[in-house]
């Protein structure tokens, strides 16, 4: 029997709507600035429910995307976000100016083959700090839910630095949010 990681992804849900939770929509991008905003998993710039511009797939040195319009996330205000992820990814580069940041890295399990806690769990470190055993499941409360991680940073190099570690299954991500410091 191949491993459940060899059938990942392959199938698109089909839209659906659940009683109570928001669906994935997408608006016409708008201009932003402050704030660098990727959507993981999606070539094209997201305008999302609160009217932030997410710029498209970018940075990641490997790995796959998947996009699954119409699905309905909880635990959020920007639904569309999380219809995309990248994953089996290793790693992520973005230029910024040397300064403090917090980064934003948002999470859901959409894949509907995983079923319950301790199914996929990675590591991670954003700019050398790192977050240990993610179960994004675990941390969601669920599948279709979503999860944010905060970390402060300092970048000295000119450029933020994520790495991802496979634990059990492959990282996943669905946007990273890159916040000046104020």
């Amino acid at each position: 029997m191949l491993p459940l990681s060899a059938f990942r992804r392959r199938l698109v849900a089909a839209p659906f709507l659940l009683l109570g939770l928001l669906v994935c929509t997408a608006a016409a991008p708008a201009p932003d600035t402050g704030t660098i905003r990727i959507r993981a998993g999606v070539p094209d710039p997201l305008k999302d429910e609160a009217g932030r511009v997410w710029l498209g797939d970018q940075g990641f040195e490997d790995g796959e995307t998947m996009h699954r319009p119409g699905l309905a996330i909880a635990n959020t205000k920007i639904p569309s976000l999380y219809c995309g992820e990248r994953f089996n990814m290793s790693k992520f580069s973005h230029p910024v100016p040397n300064g403090n940041y917090t980064v934003n890295l948002h999470f859901a399990i959409t894949y509907e083959a995983i079923t319950g806690p301790g199914e996929v769990v990675f590591s991670l470190e954003v700019e050398g700090k790192p977050i240990r055993n993610l179960d994004i499941w675990a941390k969601a409360g669920g599948a279709n839910r979503a999860h944010v991680e905060s970390v402060a940073v300092a970048v000295a190099d000119g450029k933020l630095d994520l790495a991802f570690i496979a634990q059990k299954e492959n990282p996943t991500i669905s946007g990273i949010e890159i916040v000046p410091a104020k």
